[in-house]
């Protein structure tokens, strides 16, 4: 059968199933999604504001953009709709010269937003029907990116927000891309484990240069497409988290938006990729069946073992509905090459998530790691879970910051005070939402006092829901102007 055809019966069987999808779609509960309502709710307009008020003094050295992204749907939601689905919205807060110079929200362009806007969609070449780019914000290359996995084209964001453009990376990708890229401080790279929904029998890992192209699209053969949401790096290895949520069809033929599911068919293994390894090269290592989103970091041990630090959920999505069935709690994996086989330990059983560290320790050995509270409940509107943790994985110690009653904090970012400094020298910068007044701060902690009061709040007059990931991008000169645009 010539690829002509093949391509044709493709594209009608994929007609035929998605119109199957949309009739079971009514079918599914009308109720409105926990997604988008409380907490949660999106936002409806886009948003300039100046000179923002401070409470405290913000650190002279801190001087850049703090940029955040999440699912932010422009239209209300339709049956079927998941977390993880939306139009994404990015949110920027541009500080230096100890002031709050600038707060702005913008959507990013896809068609579908774009619409429901009533605007022109961003330019730029896409891959396939969707185009929504929901999940982090990246610097790659020295430029801004909004990337999401499995699907759509990343898009890239000049400095102040308002530009956009789809960019496959100056054409150098080929597929599609992840939401979880990873630079090794070392050598400049950018790694990525990507996934596409509608190819279930192979993952690629895509290096980038430090120049921001792709240099490196090796592919690694799995089964029933496995949803991979981030993976780590070490000197060595490009770690693959193959886990047990995967494809499926039965989700999407009865119309779920998010058609992924817990599969106790699949294998569950860690796969260790040589970096300049081709894909049958991988050593694959069995672990107890679990999923993992975000994996905090991985570094190499004398011995040849590989360590890595994730949060991991017992099973997730197991109901015909999907949706999470517990909390993670932070985990310490070591992958043995020799006996293919992964041990993990509990460091903390406290249910919490988004695991950061200082990233220029990246691939290399690290003894902090920040993670934030989630509540042990499930509650989808985070009530009670008011903590962001720091771990000190050398002693095991935990400290605790408390926001307060009402007060959830969002993913924490660490800012090093200079290029020299230790590993928990400088700053904290996060979202908090105040539930009781439906507003949001932005708060600046010092990591070396880091129970202590914050040393700056900048103050938003409304709620920016929780979102997903986000990052700071430094001044890109000394003496620029934080947030000033791309050339």
């Amino acid at each position: 059968m010539s690829n002509r055809i093949r391509s044709a019966f493709r594209a009608a069987a994929e007609v035929g199933v998605g119109l199957w999808a949309a009739c079971n779609r009514l079918r599914l509960p009308g109720a409105r999604n926990p997604f988008v309502v409380g907490i949660h709710e999106p936002m409806r307009e886009e948003l300039t504001l100046q000179d923002l008020p401070v409470t405290g003094t913000i650190p002279p050295g801190l001087d850049g953009l703090y940029l955040k992204m999440g699912a932010n749907p422009a239209r209300p939601a339709r049956r079927g709709h998941d977390w993880f689905l939306g139009d994404g919205m990015v949110h920027g807060l541009a500080i230096g010269g100890g002031r709050a110079l600038w707060y702005r929200n913008r959507w990013i362009g896809s068609r579908h937003a774009a619409a429901a806007l009533g605007r022109p969609a961003a330019p730029g070449p896409r891959r396939g029907g969707n185009d929504t780019v929901n999940t982090n914000v990246v610097e790659i290359g020295g430029r801004v990116f909004a990337v999401v996995e499995a699907g759509s084209t990343p898009v890239e964001l000049s400095r102040t927000l308002d530009d956009q453009r789809y960019n496959p990376f100056d054409g150098t990708l080929a597929g599609s891309f992840t939401g979880h890229p990873h630079r090794d401080p070392l050598t400049g790279e950018t790694h990525a484990i990507a996934y596409d929904g509608r190819v279930w029998n192979r993952v690629r890992h895509v290096v980038l240069s430090p120049a921001g192209q792709v240099v490196r699209d090796m592919a690694v053969a799995v089964e029933h497409g496995p949803c991979i949401h981030d993976c780590a790096i070490t000197a060595r290895f490009a770690i693959v988290l193959d886990l047990p949520v995967t494809f499926s069809f039965a989700a999407l033929l009865a119309g779920y938006r998010f058609p992924f599911r817990w599969n106790p068919r699949h294998r569950a293994r860690v796969g260790l990729l040589p970096r300049r390894g081709d894909g049958a090269d991988i050593l694959w290592c069995a672990v107890e069946p679990c999923f993992v989103f975000h994996a905090a970091n991985a570094y190499d041990e004398a011995d040849g073992r590989v360590i890595l630090d994730v949060v991991a959920y017992d099973t997730v999505f197991t109901a015909a509905g999907g949706g999470f069935d517990g909390p993670g709690r932070l985990e310490r994996w070591t992958i043995d090459p020799a006996t293919r086989h992964v041990a993990r330990r509990v460091l903390d059983p406290a249910a919490q998530e988004f695991p950061r560290i200082d990233e220029r320790r990246l691939g290399q050995r690290h003894r902090v790691l920040y993670t934030v509270s989630v509540p042990a409940d499930g509650n989808t509107q985070l009530a009670g879970a008011t903590q962001l943790y720091r771990h000190d994985l050398e002693t095991g110690e935990r400290l605790v910051h408390e926001f307060g009653a009402d007060r959830i904090p969002g993913e924490f970012v660490f800012v090093p005070a200079n290029p020299e400094a230790g590993e928990d020298e400088g700053w904290l910068v996060g979202l908090v939402i105040d539930t009781a007044r439906d507003t949001t701060d932005c708060v600046i902690l010092d990591a070396r006092t880091f129970e202590a009061p914050p040393v700056a709040t900048i103050r938003l007059g409304h709620r920016i829901p929780p979102g997903f990931h986000g990052n700071w991008f430094p001044a890109r000169a000394p003496g620029e102007r934080a947030g000033a645009a791309a050339p």
